[in-house]
């Protein structure tokens, strides 16, 4: 089975959504502190990825057993997104990922590589 089959919410979190948007202070931040960032192309962008990887998402399980979020990802065919690095370097990046607390539901969208290695 594809998708999300249960109600979630989005962590309002300015924080959480700020990270993954070009030109916040959260990204500036952490492409300052880090020298990497992983940015979406823009908010319509992240919010769209959002919703195919509901709607098509492919579960990629827990990330390991103190973390307790459950994972769900999907391919693009366009660049959804990039990596900056400190100096002007962008690789794009065609890989969408929700990552939902399990407790509370609430998820957040990050841009990737490639699905992110389950532990058990």
């Amino acid at each position: 089975m594809s998708g999300i089959d249960r109600e979630i919410t989005l962590e309002t979190r300015t924080s959480l959504i700020d990270k993954h948007l070009p030109n916040t202070q959260k990204s500036q931040r952490e492409l300052q502190t880090e020298g990497i960032v992983y940015l979406f192309n823009d908010r319509q962008t992240m919010e769209n990825v959002a919703s195919e990887i509901k709607q098509k998402g492919q579960r990629t399980g827990i990330q390991d057993l103190e973390d307790n979020y459950e994972r769900y990802g999907l391919f693009f065919a366009e660049p959804i997104g990039y990596i900056l690095k400190l100096d002007g370097t962008r690789i794009p990046l065609y890989y969408g990922e929700i990552k939902i607390k399990k407790s509370t539901g609430q998820y957040h969208v990050i841009p990737r590589t490639k699905p992110r290695t389950t532990k058990t």
